[in-house]
């Protein structure tokens, strides 16, 4: 546990509500036909993360400074803002699942539990010291065994298993596609670029003898390795959690024909009936956890991306006093946030649609970090080597062709 942190932690605030929501999404509608993609995307994403937790230790700067090196001030800007929008969307419809959540522990007051993961929330980021608060977030990631938990109560197909994860048969729809992306952008989001590269940076500040290594290029052996085994290991736990919530969901709500879930509490509530009152408990308490420990990771990977264009002082490390713009930042994702709880907009359909958004914004940012990771400029001696070069633009591919097949697929397949 001490070699594990920023990897581990963004593995496991991968699978946050929006993620729980559309791996439950994807197990209710089509059972277990879409469990290949998490085949697919570990080596994938664990690519793409390698490369941001790269950036950042080496360079000693977060992942929005570096692209300012590579693209337009503008670009970056745009980028910056979909991220921040997308973050802000994120937060108010995971703030709603958790409030959705503890209401059926609780049986009322789903906007004040709501306000109150808010506040909570905040005041962490606020006032915690950043070494407690950190390993607070890495003991945290613990309550993800909740959704493997309930495979335990579940009876499943393990032939039929078998197929989805290595040999699936799928008929393309519009819908399908749709998922799909769905899937690509909630599991390799923009947001937890930022938030690794940064981690990483601030694990170089908080550490007395640690430079960047490209000043320090002594400490590269055991930091590489630290990082290669953090990120491995963080992206292992996403996809086997994704795996289970999508196991879980097929054999109770696909196999009962329910295949439309209105909202995070009804995936949950769903579970009861055919997998009894446990797998229902572990369920809601995982959308809580987990949203708890995804909330800091939105807020503070939107305030890192805002500030570092701005060349604002960044950091869970300064006191609130100290960096009064990334803490705004922070501040108004989660307020702007909060909000949506009391809009018209439903929770479930957001959270899915952001991890669509994601999807769609992922591409240019993952073209932009593989420029950054091959330049010797920025890089020195420790650009990325072939095998994770190879990955990393196979990821962008996959994703910008998974963009276009969800844009085209209506078109295509009414014609």
């Amino acid at each position: 546990m001490r070699k594990l942190g920023p990897g581990l932690v963004t593995g496991a605030a991968d699978d946050d509500p929006s993620g729980i929501a559309t791996y439950s999404q994807a197990g209710a509608q089509f059972g277990y036909g879409l469990l290949w993609t998490m085949v697919l995307t570990y080596p994938l994403m664990s690519a793409i993360q390698l490369v941001s937790a790269r950036i950042g230790r080496v360079t000693g700067k977060g992942l929005a400074a570096n692209l300012g090196e590579v693209l337009p001030r503008w670009t970056v800007d745009l980028l910056v803002v979909l991220l921040l929008a997308a973050n802000t969307i994120n937060i108010g419809a995971n703030l709603a699942a958790m409030g959705a959540a503890a209401e059926l522990l609780a049986h009322r007051g789903s906007h004040v539990f709501t306000l109150g993961f808010a506040i909570l929330s905040l005041l962490l980021q606020l006032f915690v010291p950043y070494r407690r608060y950190v390993a607070f977030l890495k003991w945290l990631t613990f309550v993800l065994l909740a959704y493997v938990a309930v495979l335990f109560t579940v009876r499943l197909d393990w032939p039929v298993v078998a197929q989805g994860l290595l040999w699936p048969r799928i008929e393309p729809t519009p819908a399908l596609i749709t998922a799909i992306v769905a899937i690509f952008g909630t599991t390799i989001s923009p947001y937890l670029f930022f938030w690794q590269a940064a981690q990483e940076v601030e694990e170089v500040n908080r550490k007395a003898h640690s430079e960047p290594l490209i000043k320090a290029p002594a400490q590269a052996g055991r930091a590489m390795r630290r990082i290669r085994l953090d990120t491995l290991v963080g992206m292992a736990v996403s996809n086997l959690v994704a795996i289970a919530v999508m196991l879980a969901t097929a054999a109770t709500l696909h196999a009962q024909g329910q295949t439309d879930i209105a909202s995070a509490a009804d995936a949950a509530r769903a579970l009861e009936p055919a997998a009894g009152p446990f797998a229902f408990l572990l369920f809601a308490l995982g959308i809580i956890g987990t949203g708890l420990l995804s909330m800091p990771v939105l807020a503070g990977s939107a305030a890192y991306a805002v500030g570092e264009c701005r060349n604002w002082k960044c950091g869970l490390a300064h006191k609130p006093w100290e960096a009064p713009g990334f803490y705004s930042v922070i501040a108004a994702a989660t307020l702007l946030g909060v909000g949506i709880d009391w809009s018209p907009l439903d929770p479930m359909k957001a959270l899915f649609w952001s991890a669509v958004i994601n999807g769609v914004i992922a591409a240019p940012m993952m073209a932009a970090m593989m420029c950054v990771a091959a330049r010797p400029g920025q890089m020195g001696r420790f650009v990325v080597g072939p095998a994770v070069r190879l990955l990393g633009w196979t990821a962008t591919a996959v994703m910008g062709m998974a963009v276009v097949a969800m844009v085209l697929a209506p078109v295509v397949l009414k014609n």
